[in-house]
């Protein structure tokens, strides 16, 4: 039986609190600065583990955060295993959730290795983009961040003059039009309306939606340079052939859920997306549905719902279904809004990998 080394590794901005065991030996405490200096010391201190113990793995594990993927890369690179795990999917009693702390994180860790290794159990793991998967989602999320700046300088507005008691006037039918950007300028100057104070804050926020807009018109030229890459433009192209599917959304579609192929139905794409209901079934008692999951993408969903609108708004076939569905349930609109979600992620899934596979054999060729 080959010897592995486990490692679990608590990860935060500046330490890593590691937990080290061979096998079902006693685990040794170690911690590390997370630097670049830290880190090689750790990779050094881990093949000279393995080459005294005469192990032929080292298996490190972490839990997914904020500070990405560096450390999987830099192990990897070395020729150390490394596995990324769903802090969502790690099991924590009550007063585990209670009682947090690094030692006994890494120590869940840990437990979760052990039975990987030495009882054949699932890791909790995530897919690990590549590196040009990442660097293609900063683009969309950006613009997608704009975007959500710009909706929060606009409600910050409206907010401003209710305080104020500022109607907008009735010869302007709706709002963040021409006209009404000319009214909002009129009053962030002198002309009476609103006070000293009023005057400069509406000032200051319109100051930053014309920002946001400008940055905006940036970010979409570079979204349709990302869309016009071999990579992308074929899948781009059959996923705007769907109503309401615009650049942004096939973009953030493609890049957040990364390898298509890895989802073997409908289902596994729904809750993936989190759109599918949460159950609660035990014993005798009948299998109870409630709200939806809401894991997965955040982003993705946010985008699903907004196409749905637009579909439900333009799509004859889209509203029959949308209508169809509310008629069973009049007072839960959401939950149709919810299944019309999910119906698109599955669609916008089979129309890119097809896409994908007629895109195959041009590319052979070429090649």
């Amino acid at each position: 039986m080959e010897k592995v080394i486990m490692v679990a590794c608590d990860l935060h901005d500046k330490t890593m609190a590691l937990k080290i065991a061979l096998d079902r030996s006693a685990p040794e405490r170690m911690r590390v600065e997370n630097t670049e200096r830290g880190r090689a010391s750790l990779l050094k201190n881990l093949r000279e583990r393995a080459e005294a113990a005469g192990a032929t793995r080292i298996l490190l594990a972490y839990e997914a955060s904020g500070l990405g993927y560096v450390l999987h890369d830099e192990l990897q690179a070395a020729g150390i295993e490394c596995v990324v795990l769903a802090p969502s999917k790690m099991q924590r009693s009550p007063q585990q959730r209670k009682r947090k702390h690094d030692d006994a994180d890494a120590s869940l860790i840990l437990d979760v290795l052990r039975g990987h290794v030495l009882a054949g159990n699932s890791l909790p793991s995530v897919t690990v983009p590549s590196p040009q998967l990442r660097d293609d989602r900063e683009i969309t999320r950006g613009r997608m961040d704009l975007a959500n700046k710009l909706s929060q300088a606009k409600t910050q507005i409206r907010c401003l003059l209710k305080r104020c008691g500022i109607a907008r006037p009735a010869r302007l039918s709706s709002s963040w039009t021409k006209a009404y950007a000319a009214w909002l300028k009129a009053l962030s100057e002198c002309d009476g309306t609103l006070s000293a104070g009023a005057r400069t804050a509406l000032a200051s926020l319109l100051r930053q939606i014309e920002f946001f807009e400008e940055e905006m018109k940036v970010a979409d030229q570079t979204l349709t340079t990302l869309a016009q890459q071999p990579r992308y433009a074929p899948v781009v192209r059959a996923l705007r052939t769907l109503k309401g599917v615009g650049p942004l959304i096939a973009l953030a579609y493609l890049t957040e859920l990364g390898d298509l192929s890895r989802f073997k139905n409908r289902r596994q794409i729904g809750a993936y997306l989190g759109l599918v209901p949460s159950s609660s079934e035990s014993g005798e008692a009948s299998d109870r549905k409630g709200h939806i999951t809401r894991q997965g993408p955040e982003r993705v969903r946010a985008l699903l719902c907004q196409a749905v609108w637009n579909r439900i708004r333009f799509d004859p076939q889209e509203r029959i279904f949308y209508e169809r569905l509310v008629a069973r349930n009049p007072k839960h609109k959401k939950i149709a809004v919810v299944a019309c979600m999910r119906r698109l992620g599955v669609r916008m899934r089979q129309e890119a990998l097809r896409a994908i596979r007629e895109a195959e054999p041009v590319s052979k060729v070429a090649a």
